[in-house]
């Protein structure tokens, strides 16, 4: 299965509401949301031809980052796993999952389960996580976490990979004759990497098949894929890789409330417009999010953004 659509056009994905409420970026309805309005969102963006719907990861959040994160976190396997079985043809991504905080075969086992029921429509997002707290209180380096992601990313290649009884002996994690099935659906289950700090870019293009920037405005994109682009050819990697970016608020149409100074709004045609350059530059997929003041107004804007705005892309 392809994660995306072909090369020439734009895919676009989006960040689901309500699994995560962080202040940056929730709507007010969403704190009175639940399962049923989460469901009918990704069902909605499964019908508008969006490449992916995507949760993100948290295990607790300390008192400190609670007001402006909340503590709504839903886990995304079991969010993931509960969106497939309402959904046909979307890919589920996980933007991102901080595999560092679990055991890679802990995390394999439930990616490869929910790979395997889904059909195979997993994209493994994965970064190194911010929140100190969480380290602690599971037990995992902090200060370091960038290498624990390193060798878990390496060690989930060999775990999510064809072999029944993977095999992998690194400095943090040494397993072998140790069997796990289902398998995945995906003979290769693409591993996209987050983070656009120089070390989180440089991971990705050494050991990801994409990148999953955290918020890079337009004009910083173009150095950031050309450095990849670089490291890459330098390393001799061959083989698709996918960019992605975020793109501004957006608002299909003329909006009769204020959706803030930042929100891309216009007709189809101009919205279209403004999206394609990033094509331009290099990307392949967008992650997009939506002004809305509640669920119908937030489905009827994927669903013009689908018929209106994607073909255009």
């Amino acid at each position: 299965m392809r994660a995306l659509p072909p090369e020439e056009r734009l895919a676009y994905g989006i960040q689901l509401p309500v699994q995560s409420q962080s202040t940056i970026y929730a709507e007010p309805w969403e704190a009175g949301a639940g399962p049923e309005d989460l469901a009918e969102v990704a069902r909605a963006a499964d019908r508008a031809g969006f490449a992916y719907v995507a949760a993100c990861d948290h295990v607790a959040i300390p008192r400190r980052l609670a007001p402006a994160m909340s503590t709504v976190w839903y886990d995304p396997v079991a969010t993931l796993a509960f969106l497939a079985g309402v959904t046909e043809r979307v890919r589920l991504l996980s933007h991102v999952a901080v595999v560092g905080l679990r055991h890679p075969l802990l995390t394999a086992k439930q990616y490869a389960t929910l790979d395997h029921l889904s059909g195979g429509r997993l994209i493994l997002g994965v970064g190194a996580g911010h929140v100190r707290e969480e380290f602690e209180a599971l037990g995992v380096d902090f200060a370091h976490r960038g290498a624990v992601l390193d060798e878990s990313i390496d060690a989930l290649r060999k775990a999510l990979g064809p072999e029944e009884f993977p095999e992998h002996h690194g400095k943090l994690y040494d397993f072998e004759g140790l069997g796990q099935r289902p398998r995945p659906a995906q003979s290769r289950v693409p591993v996209w990497v987050g983070g656009s700090s120089p070390a989180a870019v440089r991971r990705a293009a050494l050991k990801g098949d994409g990148w999953l920037p955290q918020g890079d405005p337009r004009d910083r994109l173009p150095a950031q894929i050309e450095r990849i682009r670089r490291l890459r050819a330098e390393a001799g990697i061959e083989g698709p890789f996918s960019v992605g970016a975020i793109a501004e608020p957006l608002y299909v149409g003329t909006p009769t409330w204020d959706v803030g100074r930042r929100t891309l709004s216009g007709s189809p045609d101009e919205l279209a417009e403004s999206l394609r350059a990033y094509r331009a530059m290099g990307v392949d997929q967008i992650q997009v999010r939506f002004r809305s003041r509640g669920r119908t107004e937030l489905i009827d804007q994927i669903s013009a953004f689908g018929a209106d705005i994607g073909p255009h892309l």
